[in-house]
């Protein structure tokens, strides 16, 4: 798992009814966020030159787990292999379970001045939730651990920070 990632795309509407793309790159084992992005028109180029600032040409993953539908063409199959990816399509939605922890963008719960977003707009609240994501969000597989690993607080009161107007929270020993 640890030479493993996935990607994909998302569909967000907007208040004026737009339709945002977001892209995002989840490593598996660690189920860590790697990078998010957020376009109006996703194109084959635009994919992979994502894939390219998500990872430095060193540190990249062995196996790319991605969807196998047309958005992925051969733009991206190209700057897979050169950059030696095992490319690997699947017939399932692979990030999925990340993708459903972000409905809270489209909810009728979301705070008011959230739902007028723009493209720039809904680039911020995805990169302050991937913050979230990464670096305070428990998650069972990983013994309710974050995946940036983060020390354990023993002393101190506890104390509550809102996160996205309130939405979530992270719970610190102060």
């Amino acid at each position: 798992m640890p030479e493993m990632a996935a990607m994909d795309l998302f569909v967000v509407p907007t208040f004026a009814f737009k339709l945002l793309n977001g892209f995002i790159i989840v490593r598996l084992d660690r189920r860590e966020l790697v990078w998010i992005a957020v376009t109006n028109s996703p194109t084959a180029d635009w994919i992979a030159r994502q894939i390219t600032k998500a990872f430095p040409w060193e540190s990249a993953p062995r196996n790319l787990i991605r969807e196998g539908d047309c958005d992925f063409g051969s733009v991206v199959r190209q700057r897979l292999r050169a950059m030696a990816f095992g490319d690997k399509p699947t017939s399932i939605a692979v990030a999925e379970r990340f993708r459903r922890t972000t409905d809270w963008v489209h909810s009728p719960r979301m705070p008011g001045p959230h739902r007028h977003f723009s493209e720039a707009h809904l680039r911020h609240l995805l990169r302050a939730y991937a913050s979230y994501y990464n670096a305070s969000r428990t998650h069972q597989s990983l013994d309710k651990g974050a995946p940036v690993h983060r020390p354990v607080q023993l002393m101190g009161g506890l104390k509550s920070r809102p996160i996205l107007g309130g939405l979530h929270h992270q719970y610190v020993r102060i």
